[in-house]
């Protein structure tokens, strides 16, 4: 397997704990009682993920399991504030979410150039002695400590962030459509499982328009209860917003194969169900008129059906179109 790219990893954070208050009392040539001034402690560092375009997987994260900021400095004589604890920037691709490893809640997600989520809260510095003076106690001798720092384990997960998810078993073709309608090269081989790790591709379309395609290894049965490699990669799809299922025109019985991969997704996130769908016949350069029309009789009823096939280009502007249209909401159907 492409051990370069990594979807999926976990690591300890820890902030930095707030610098504590001074409870200095200042002592002068001609005023020895010349009262408090001690400065407020420095807020400890902050741990932020910040998304990133340049950074395609989590690959940098996974060998390392623990990241700290920096502690605040304490604050010192004549109201000197502490120095702030640097903050902790970890980078990470768009369509990253965050959650606690140890509660399952989600932290937040990270899908914008820029866009920046707190994990772990820097702890916020103490006040020095000269905020507790008053008419009454002119010489406070205390100061608040600092904030301790905020610690956990996280979980972080990478959703790639793309306009159509290819649903399909291995050897489906995905892959082949993938090279021909995009810049794409995922290998391709005549053998299952040859797309071991999700593939994204850019597809032109009319004018400078485009749309994203994610091809992720194929799906068997039984993949949402964790067999075969389909469990790995399904959060993949979960952001998409058109779901293409791929069926060779070689299988037997293709509404059966159709509904056998709308089960695992269905068993994997209900939600799914609510997505577009679209299903490619795959392979169906070597079928006359008369064979796709016998075909047609026992295909799915309930989603709309489409013969291509990725080798001789057929019906390859047909499903750019339509899937286009899906995308961008002006399909009529």
């Amino acid at each position: 397997m492409n051990s370069n790219f990594v979807d999926y990893v976990k690591i300890f954070v820890r902030s930095g704990k707030g610098g504590a208050g001074s409870a200095h009392l200042l002592r002068v040539k001609y005023n020895a009682k010349a009262g408090p001034d001690g400065g407020d402690g420095g807020r400890g560092g902050h741990v932020i993920l910040r998304g990133s375009t340049q950074r395609w997987t989590l690959l940098h994260l996974k060998y390392t399991k623990h990241i700290f900021a920096e502690n605040g400095q304490n604050g010192g004589e004549n109201l000197c504030t502490g120095r702030q604890g640097s903050d902790q920037i970890i980078e990470v691709p768009l369509g990253c979410v965050c959650r606690d490893a140890e509660s399952g809640e989600v932290l937040g997600e990270v899908t914008e150039d820029g866009q920046e989520l707190v994990v772990a809260k820097g702890g916020r510095g103490g006040l020095g002695n000269d905020h507790f003076k008053s008419a009454t106690n002119q010489t406070p001798r205390y100061a608040q400590p600092g904030e301790p720092a905020e610690e956990r384990w996280v979980i972080i997960e990478l959703k790639m962030l793309a306009d159509v998810g290819l649903v399909g078993f291995p050897n489906a073709g995905k892959s082949t459509l993938l090279s021909v309608v995009s810049a794409a090269r995922p290998e391709i081989a005549d053998y299952p499982f040859t797309t071991l790790v999700p593939n994204l591709g850019m597809v032109k379309y009319h004018d400078d328009q485009s749309f994203c395609i994610a091809d992720i290894p194929g799906i068997i049965e039984g993949a949402s209860d964790g067999k075969g490699l389909g469990l790995r990669f399904l959060r993949h799809i979960e952001r998409n917003a058109v779901l293409l299922f791929m069926v060779s025109c070689e299988q037997l019985d293709i509404a059966r194969e159709y509904e056998i991969l709308l089960g695992e997704l269905r068993k994997y996130n209900p939600e799914l169900m609510d997505k577009q769908r679209l299903l490619a016949i795959t392979k169906c350069d070597m079928m006359d008129d008369t064979m796709m029309e016998q075909l047609q009789q026992h295909l799915p009823s309930d989603v709309e059906c489409i013969f291509i096939s990725a080798v001789s280009g057929m019906n390859m502007q047909k499903l750019k179109d339509r899937l286009f249209a899906m995308i961008n909401g002006s399909d009529n159907r």
